[in-house]
């Protein structure tokens, strides 16, 4: 069974992976651990998982503009997510995820947190802003 949400393509690429998801914003810088790709933030709801070869769903990027950069030397360090999907992206996701080559999507017709679950299979088309949701 497959299911195709339509949103907004930010980030012109096309990733493939297991869900993550997290209902809590989120900063990387400070958030996440570039060289392992593991979230340390003690206070956020995927304390200590990884988020490598996932697609990354949380509702917004949240801190400081470093974000983009980290989010770039998690690609550098072949430790990033394969997609990200927010509610509402800004400024500092898109810009990371832009210089990163990492497909992000926003503005789903549906709430990918609560009609997404952890685990699922997605493709995440950023130049379409498309997702689809494969279930097996």
């Amino acid at each position: 069974m497959e299911f195709i949400y339509k949103g907004r393509g930010i980030s012109k690429f096309i990733g493939e992976g297991k869900a993550i998801i997290s209902k809590k914003p989120f900063s990387f810088f400070g958030g996440i651990d570039p060289k392992t790709g593991i979230i340390i933030d003690r206070n956020h709801d995927l304390y200590g998982e990884s988020i490598v070869g996932k697609v990354f769903i949380f509702p917004k990027g949240k801190g400081s503009t470093v974000g983009s950069y980290i989010i770039y030397q998690l690609k550098k360090n072949k430790k990033n997510p394969n997609a990200i999907i927010n509610i509402e992206s800004e400024p500092i996701i898109a810009i990371g995820c832009i210089i990163a080559e990492i497909p992000l999507v926003d503005k789903l017709e549906v709430n990918p947190i609560s009609n997404i679950n952890n685990g699922d299979y997605l493709i995440v088309d950023g130049i379409n802003g498309i997702v689809r949701r494969i279930i097996k």
